[in-house]
């Protein structure tokens, strides 16, 4: 075992449910958001085995996924954009919650916390097709186009994955201003492709000719 790539992955796994907690808890002043609890066990539950998962079978993969440093400028700008997404959004399902402003029903949340699941489920069907899958934009030496599977029916189906993970998050929180804060995701992770695309053409051989094949980025017939 890498221990190395252990305690970056506990660091980073550690920081993201303490910031997640926060964003969360202190907006709602109280932990008493029962729907907050419930995201953050669908969220980081599955997010803890998966990394076990990698680090024994895939450590390569978990390396690649924590890698984060962009080199692209316009992908600096998404990520940045994201982030500032994320946080509006969950600090508005705080204060929704504090204020009681406009609850969904819980039945909402329920349904929105299984589609969120599925979605957990295609990202790490994903995961297990594409051992090249790094969360910045680059063709790594070596790199193998992947046409199979799920990137045989749309180009990028990880994002397809997190479009679902991402708008079922306010849902489940119970919050609908925050659900209209995380329909920004939409245009944001369009333009996120939209170059990911120019760098993998470039760089990605045969690249071209499965765009050609492959007509849809995330969802068929849609988009």
């Amino acid at each position: 075992m890498d221990k190395t790539l252990l305690r970056q992955a506990m660091i980073k796994f550690f920081s993201g449910v303490l910031l997640v907690g926060l964003l969360l808890f202190l907006p709602a002043g109280t932990l008493y958001f029962r729907r907050a609890w419930l995201l953050m066990g669908i969220l980081f539950i599955p997010m803890f085995l998966a990394g076990l998962v990698m680090l024994f079978k895939s450590p390569e993969l978990l390396r690649r996924r924590l890698k984060a440093r962009e080199s692209e400028g316009e992908q600096r700008m998404v990520i940045a954009l994201s982030g500032l997404m994320f946080l509006l959004s969950f600090i508005l399902a705080g204060l929704n919650y504090r204020s009681d402003w406009m609850m969904l029903p819980r039945w909402v949340s329920l349904a929105a916390a299984a589609v969120f699941l599925l979605g957990y489920g295609f990202f790490g069907e994903v995961l297990r097709e594409n051992v090249y899958l790094a969360r910045t934009v680059e063709v790594e030496k070596g790199q193998k186009l992947i046409d199979t599977g799920l990137y045989g029916i749309v180009r990028h189906p990880m994002y397809s994955a997190t479009v679902l993970m991402f708008l079922a998050m306010p849902l489940v929180l119970g919050s609908p201003l925050s659900f209209a804060v995380m329909l920004l995701y939409l245009p944001i992770i369009a333009k996120r492709i939209r170059n990911e695309e120019q760098v993998l053409s470039k760089g990605l051989e045969g690249y071209k000719e499965y765009c050609g094949r492959v007509k849809y980025r995330l969802f068929p017939w849609i988009w």
